[in-house]
């Protein structure tokens, strides 16, 4: 979702940091815990994560300087992974092992290493050979990432990096990864979830993946987006593609497909966009293809996921909720029956350890964009405009009007909506904060209000992303809507260029 951002410069080390060490070797599937002793034990992974889990639970009772303090005395100052894999000897440093990065769950920095060397196959399959914008949260989800386009000037030998071209014309080189080191390294600059483009190094202007981004409004119950995923399923099959479903691991669901790298992107974009009227038109009640927040209803296909620069969380990534959700890779029968919180960053590994990757076979299947392309054309002959793009791209020939409803000046079809701001923060929680005190401020308005009608914009800042609340007050009596307000709290996102 991230777009071309300007970036925060990497802060150097500091001294007498505590680090690990993680060792990618082909000798066996363990843990060795060096104590400062250097004496040694050696555990399997799926052991450390079981007890793990236990003694987090117990945890929980203790304070955050009890557990600190026994971190420290168990960790000592280095831990040492191995993972059986073709990689002999490759070192990872782990910098500060015992940050903590979920709070709620006690979980560290070294927790989420762990998690991945343990899906690793999985999750390295997701992303291999693309490059990857890096969201970095240094100091676990409670603070603010940033994001990082361009990999660190220092980086290890092994990191290899593809130079990526954005809308603007700008170039930076991304880091690629394509195996349990390199996934590692970058979980170690604070790397929770990971973010890479649909495209493979060796051909930066064709991608191989057509992403359908299923994303819920407000209110929608879980069984409403299996449905119009089950819908998306029918369209791609009569299409002669093969989705493959995924827990986006927030609200909605991911469907990714692969195809030939024989289109550019905007050609994917189109047909991206194609297929999610066609879903409209075969499910109107439940799904909408309109870009405008303020005229959707229940579940939105985000075509323009696939535009040029556009990231999505991949396959097993860990995103930065309070339950350490996962984007879980699963078969369609098991997605129909799932409940998207029963997979989380404790609960994932064993479940991959058990049945294997859902997606083992993903790449044995590329398909044409020929008949939705095709389905474009008949589209655009029965008079649809393509659909409005982001903000910084280029406006293109045949686009709608890049204007919300609510701020046309003319709108000689339908009638200007009456959308007011009420909070401009740069955290999101501030934001939240804001909409709460307008609602105790209005509590004659708010029993109008569908969850729908709030209106949550993650906005795009210089480094990082801020937050922008609205309300659509549409189902409000004329005479009941109340005047805007200056927003509560009022963050200008110029501040961060001055």
């Amino acid at each position: 979702m991230a777009a071309e951002q300007h970036e925060r410069v990497d802060e150097p080390e500091r001294a007498g940091e505590e680090r690990a060490f993680i060792v990618v070797d082909a000798l066996d599937l363990g843990i060795r815990q060096v104590a400062p002793d250097e004496s040694a034990v050696e555990e399997t992974l799926l052991d450390v994560h079981d007890r793990a889990h236990h003694a987090r639970v117990l945890r929980r009772q203790e304070t955050d300087d009890e557990h600190q303090e026994k971190a420290r005395v168990g960790l000592g100052r280095s831990v040492v992974l191995r993972e059986a894999s073709v990689l002999a000897g490759r070192e990872v440093t782990i910098t500060n092992p015992t940050k903590i990065f979920f709070p709620e769950l006690r979980l560290t920095k070294l927790d989420l290493v762990r998690y991945y060397v343990a899906v690793a196959d999985g999750a390295v399959r997701g992303v291999r050979g693309r490059p990857m914008l890096l969201k970095r949260f240094p100091n676990g989800i409670d603070e603010e990432a940033f994001y990082q386009k361009r990999a660190p000037a220092k980086r290890p030998s092994f990191i290899e990096v593809a130079t990526f071209t954005f809308p603007s014309g700008r170039h930076a080189d991304e880091i690629v990864v394509r195996d349990v080191a390199q996934l590692a390294w970058i979980i170690n600059l604070g790397c929770i979830d990971l973010n890479a483009h649909p495209v493979r190094a060796e051909d930066m202007d064709h991608p191989d993946e057509l992403r359908v981004d299923l994303d819920p409004v407000p209110g929608v119950p879980w069984q409403q987006i299996v449905d119009v995923a089950k819908v998306a399923r029918e369209v791609l099959a009569d299409m002669q593609l093969e989705g493959w479903p995924k827990t986006s691991g927030s609200r909605g669901v991911h469907i990714w497909v692969r195809i030939e790298p024989r289109w550019p992107f905007d050609e994917v974009r189109r047909a991206a966009l194609a297929l999610a009227r066609e879903v409209e038109r075969r499910a109107p009640k439940i799904a909408t293809a309109k870009w405008w927040k303020e005229e959707r209803h229940g579940v939105f296909l985000d075509y323009n996921q696939n535009a040029r620069d556009r990231t999505t969380s991949n396959a097993y990534s860990v995103r930065p909720t309070r339950d350490a959700r996962v984007s879980m890779p699963l078969s369609w029968e098991d997605l129909y029956a799932s409940n998207p919180a029963d997979y989380t960053m404790l609960t994932v590994p064993k479940i991959f350890a058990e049945r294997g990757d859902a997606h083992a076979k993903i790449d044995e299947h590329h398909g044409s964009l020929e008949r939705l392309l095709e389905l474009a054309d008949r589209q655009e002959t029965e008079g649809r405009a393509d659909a409005p793009w982001p903000p910084h791209y280029e406006k293109k020939a045949g686009e709608d009007a890049r204007v919300a409803p609510s701020r046309a000046a003319r709108a000689p079809v339908r009638p200007k909506l009456p959308v007011i701001v009420i909070a401009k923060a740069r955290a999101k929680a501030d934001a939240l904060a804001g909409l709460e005190r307008w609602k105790a401020r209005h509590a004659d308005v708010v029993r109008y209000l569908a969850p729908e009608d709030v209106l949550t914009d993650t906005m795009r800042g210089r480094s990082s992303a801020w937050t922008r609340i609205r309300v659509n007050l549409k189902n409000v009596p004329e005479d009941a809507r109340p005047a805007e307000e200056a927003p509560d709290p009022d963050y200008d996102p110029a501040s961060e260029w001055q």
